[in-house]
């Protein structure tokens, strides 16, 4: 980030005042969270290919069951990589400071809470069917590298487009008694 500075600089980020409206603030935000999530899906699914995933992507699969902190723990090529999912919104849309430290607070917010291992109540995933949770990200983890599905990092939709995660939702209609143990819907 610190380094990030000067593009984002120059890309028309501001920190004088006015603030932004909260209209402007939360459009970006959604953009950015979309926008995030169609480039770390495909970030993260070509980490699980079979050389990135032994030499780089298993620095942070060393965790089956994730906790918090997990969520950035990485490799740093890693960190790189997918860290560019994070930032190339605000470096498009040249933010207020403001909106691109909310930015990073909601998005580290979003991991740590994907990682920590524990559906809240108040878990967005509740609320949101797109969204996926810590229920969605443990999956994850809990598979072999290249059959884990389930890449996105915030909503399931490219996971769903994509059908990697079919696993994840046949385990989950196993578990609500949707489907016998047979396959055969009820």
């Amino acid at each position: 980030m610190i380094f990030s500075y000067p593009v984002f600089r120059f890309m028309g980020m501001r920190s004088s005042l006015p603030l932004p409206s909260w209209k402007t603030v939360l459009a970006q935000i959604i953009f950015y969270f979309i926008l995030e999530d169609f480039i770390f899906y495909w970030g993260h699914r070509v980490l699980h290919t079979k050389w990135l995933y032994k030499h780089v992507h298993s620095v942070h699969h060393e965790y089956a069951t994730p906790f918090g902190l997990t969520s950035e723990y990485a490799h740093p090529a890693e960190i790189l990589f997918l860290g560019f999912a994070t930032i190339v919104g605000p470096a498009i849309t040249g933010p207020h400071l403001m909106t691109l430290w909310l930015w990073m607070v909601l998005r580290v917010l979003e991991t740590v809470e994907a990682h920590c291992g524990y559906h809240f109540p108040w878990s967005l995933s509740n609320f949101l069917p797109i969204y996926g949770g810590a229920d969605f990200h443990d999956y994850h983890h809990r598979l072999l590298y290249t059959k884990s599905g389930n890449y996105a990092s915030t909503f399931v939709y490219m996971d769903w487009v994509f059908g990697t995660d079919k696993g994840f939702r046949k385990l989950k209609a196993l578990k609500s008694g949707h489907i016998e143990d047979s396959g055969k819907e009820m």
